[in-house]
């Protein structure tokens, strides 16, 4: 199977960020760099600042649970079965609603973006959210992502959506 690439879900590998698990679906790597893809699970609260990428444009299809986005002018509330795509450049936030995890598919394309989280969290020890005393401490990880951030094209705009 030269270049095909076949995963389960639950098989691995994950990387915990953001208080999160991102499981490893297709790597730039993989796909010769046209492609990332990640089964991301965000539990309640979970928030970005308002930020854009300056190299990769990105697709979302929610599969569970409420994501509250903006992206450029647009504030919209994405549910199971929603898709987003947006393009390179659009600044864009969002935030984990609700009374349960959200689960979405992640795409960039190109397909480095999806290296950022490995580098600015750590291995996943098993395809869950981390609990208490797994992965960094905020603080740990917010210093990372302002190193590491920057050398893959991410600026950071303004604050996260509101509470």
């Amino acid at each position: 199977m030269d270049g095909v690439v076949v995963h389960r879900t639950g098989d691995g590998p994950g990387t915990w960020a953001m208080g999160s698990l991102f499981e490893h679906l297709v790597t730039a790597d993989q796909s010769a760099g046209a492609l990332g893809v990640s089964l991301v699970t965000q539990p309640p609260g979970i928030a970005t600042p308002l930020h854009r990428h300056t190299r990769e444009a990105e697709a979302l299809l929610v599969l569970e649970g409420v994501v509250d986005y903006v992206a450029g002018e647009q504030r919209v509330e994405l549910t199971a079965g929603s898709f987003l795509w947006l393009p390179l450049g659009v600044p864009h936030a969002f935030r984990i609603r609700g009374e349960r995890p959200a689960r979405f598919v992640s795409m960039t394309t190109p397909g480095g973006l999806m290296d950022l989280y490995d580098e600015v969290g750590v291995p996943a020890a098993g395809m869950h959210v981390p609990g208490d005393g797994e992965g960094l401490t905020m603080p740990e990880e917010i210093a990372r992502w302002n190193e590491v951030g920057p050398r893959y094209g991410l600026e950071v705009l303004g604050p996260p959506i509101p509470v």
